[in-house]
């Protein structure tokens, strides 16, 4: 199968990028859609281009584009992961407003009852943040924090993001080795 991978503009991008790395070595297919501010985040960000990160993935598809299969409910996939996700776009999906492609992804994902992962980075949160999230997990979406655990002792920054991407891989039943889950493999 294929998973739609979604990167919006908050930071956190490696959070995405390892996403795509782990699903090209996994042999699992992606559709890859980044907003503009994403695409300013792999700058701002990375040491890497924004076509060194397409390159990760299967296919890509621009945002603006209507008539892409993403935004389709026809289009057969795993689920959809939106990370990082900023609140702009969190907002989006909370209320429908489907104005770009990766929030028209986001809600056939949503009305076709397959799995959405949000991966929100912002800190502190608002009252209509944490309200729009609700809203979300009301609706069946998984809100998943990039808050990621210590109790496997984490040594490196890469530690720290393979564990939220390997939590979100859980999500979808896909198997890795990201990290040391709770009470095993040490």
């Amino acid at each position: 199968m294929r998973l739609i991978v979604g990167l919006s503009g908050a930071s956190g991008i490696i959070y995405g990028i390892r996403m795509l790395e782990v699903m090209h070595d996994l042999k699992i297919e992606t559709d890859l859609v980044m907003t503009g501010m994403a695409e300013k985040m792999v700058e701002i960000e990375t040491s890497r281009s924004v076509e060194q990160v397409r390159d990760l993935a299967t296919r890509c598809h621009d945002n603006s584009d209507f008539t892409s299969v993403l935004a389709s409910g026809g289009y057969r996939t795993m689920g959809m992961v939106v990370l990082p996700c900023s609140m702009k776009t969190l907002a989006g999906i909370a209320c429908g407003f489907a104005d770009n492609l990766l929030l028209r992804a986001a809600d056939c994902t949503l009305k076709e009852r397959r799995p959405l992962v949000l991966v929100p980075r912002e800190t502190p949160l608002n009252l209509i943040q944490l309200k729009n999230m609700v809203t979300l997990a009301e609706s069946g979406v998984t809100i998943l924090p990039a808050a990621p655990g210590f109790y496997y002792r984490p040594e490196t920054i890469d530690d720290l993001v393979d564990h939220i991407v390997g939590k979100t891989l859980d999500v979808f039943g896909v198997d890795h080795h990201l990290y040391h889950r709770w009470r095993q493999d040490f």
